[in-house]
């Protein structure tokens, strides 16, 4: 069911919640209760029916003086309970979720009537927000839509450190025992897996971690194909939007994986390796490289083969094919990443909804978010707020689980995103060096930023990717484990163009024009 924002509700909205002064005061005296819809975070459902029984949800409603309750959809179920809460119109004040992605986004949102267009009560009443994003221009650009409608409160990113978290990952100690440098070029990658492969005795010398689905024909990152400055995936390059799978020098990569491959320098399972499997190599000294992320890669790799004392895992840079040379792309997150809190046309709770959410952009705010509760998850030394024992060394619960509990530091959500929080999360100078060390590509240069086709362009986008993105994976598998050919790439660009590739990228190019005219 639709239906359209009528003044009446506006109006009752805007004025249901006792006006404060234009400066933040936490707690508020008589808050109202509120309803939050939010997709559940695994690291807490096992323990906690909602977000708002944790110790954060707790304490959050005990310092900003609202009485929030969460609403879960079951996490197999998210959109289906979405479709749902639309299509009833039984819908919660708040709702967390991703709507640039959805069908028509945020802007046919807001005429259909489901969330609210907030320029007016962001400058009522959201002033930290307001003021972070009157100080950069950039980020203000990313959370507007392109008919200049703010839609939400979004999660930010605040520093460089926060945004880079990917990249090649290597064996340090098979290195110094082989008298190897550090791999820079896709040759000295060649040589490096070689020497894995004969001296180490590595079946495995490469393989990839799974989270990229159950073929590596998913993967996006940019780690060996930004060498040949290709990606698989869609970017911009001097204004013009592009999509990786569809450039020449992605036949360089291809060829690449293809030929190591067939030498044996890569899993021979690779397509089908779960994280099961993966680790079972691992352990048993057949993997000398892959690529993952700073935590779910390197920390938990640490972990992983903590009975092998000489085991040293070490993040390496992005390759390159000559040697001085900075690798065009790389893994890097935008400032926004989507995920924002919008407010829903059926609340009558306007103003105490903006003045909760602004809380997380507040300096007292955006501490707790990213720390929670001093003395008891974090303590200040020497101005620095530091994770307690509660988080680092808890006896019952993973580092990311305790973070759930007690923070969202490390989830998203309403708030500025602090850097203390990755210099601890992934506090490991080897973690810290690895981060280092994938920052320095050139990718923040060509990254597309979040743009959203318009509602006459997103079913055919939508139906044209469907097609293209099964055909490329399947090319890639295929072409890398040799049941297809690198020589065969004409006719894949052939067949990319008989499925309207051509039409896609001029979809993207349009949304892309709109957005630099925010």
């Amino acid at each position: 069911m639709r239906f359209r924002i009528r003044s009446l509700l506006l109006g009752f909205a805007l004025c249901a919640f006792p006006a404060l002064s234009d400066a933040q005061v936490y707690p508020v005296k008589n808050g109202p209760a509120m309803t939050y819809w939010m997709t559940p975070q695994a690291a807490w459902a096992t323990r906690y029916k909602s977000m708002g029984e944790t110790p954060f949800g707790v304490e959050l409603n005990r310092r900003t003086g609202f009485k929030v309750t969460y609403v879960h959809p079951a996490a197999a179920q998210v959109n289906q309970a979405f479709n749902l809460m639309l299509a009833s119109g039984d819908m919660t004040d708040m709702i967390e979720s991703n709507f640039l992605d959805l069908p028509g986004g945020p802007d046919k949102f807001i005429k259909d009537g489901y969330i609210l267009r907030l320029n007016e009560a962001f400058a009522q009443w959201a002033p930290n927000l307001m003021a972070y994003l009157k100080a950069h221009p950039d980020v203000d650009k990313m959370v507007k839509t392109d008919e200049g409608n703010y839609y939400g409160f979004p999660f930010i990113r605040t520093d460089d450190s926060l945004m880079v978290y990917q990249g090649p990952i290597i064996r340090q100690d098979w290195l110094d025992d082989l008298g190897l440098k550090m791999p820079e070029t896709i040759d000295d990658w060649t040589k490096v897996l070689t020497a894995f492969k004969e001296k180490k005795g590595a079946t495995a010398p490469f393989t990839m971690a799974p989270y990229w689905g159950p073929s590596f024909g998913d993967w996006k990152s940019a780690a060996f194909a930004g060498a040949f400055g290709a990606l698989k995936d869609w970017y911009v390059e001097n204004g013009k939007v592009k999509y990786g799978p569809s450039e020449p020098q992605y036949k360089e990569f291809l060829n690449l994986f293809a030929t190591w491959y067939k030498s044996g320098l890569i899993d021979s399972n690779i397509a089908l390796t779960d994280a099961k499997t993966r680790d079972a190599l691992m352990v048993g000294g057949k993997v000398g490289a892959t690529v993952g992320n700073v935590g779910g890669g390197i920390g938990y790799y640490i972990k992983l083969m903590a009975g092998d004392p000489k085991a040293h895992w070490v993040g390496a840079p992005y390759p390159v094919v000559k040697r001085g040379t900075k690798a065009k792309f790389g893994q890097r997150d935008l400032a926004y990443n989507k995920t924002i809190v919008a407010i829903s046309a059926h609340t009558k709770n306007l103003e105490a909804a903006c003045r909760y959410l602004d809380y997380g952009y507040s300096p007292e705010g955006a501490l707790y978010y990213n720390f929670g509760t001093p003395e008891v998850s974090y303590t200040m030394v020497n101005g620095y707020p530091t994770y307690t024992d509660l988080i680092m060394k808890n006896p019952k619960l993973s580092l990311t689980e305790a973070m759930a509990e007690n923070i969202r530091g490390n989830s998203g959500g309403p708030f500025l995103q602090d850097k203390r929080y990755i210099q601890q999360f992934a506090g490991l100078p080897v973690q810290q060096a690895a981060i280092k060390t994938w920052s320095n590509t050139d990718m923040a240069k060509y990254s597309l930023p979040n743009i959203s086709p318009d509602g006459a362009d997103v079913n055919e986008m939508s139906k044209i990717m469907s097609e293209v993105n099964t055909f490329v994976n399947e090319y890639f598998t295929k072409t890398v484990i040799g049941a297809d050919s690198v020589a065969n790439y004409d006719k894949y660009l052939a067949t990319l163009k008989k499925l309207n590739i051509d039409k896609a990228i001029a979809i993207q190019q349009k949304a892309y024009d709109l957005y630099q005219k925010r």
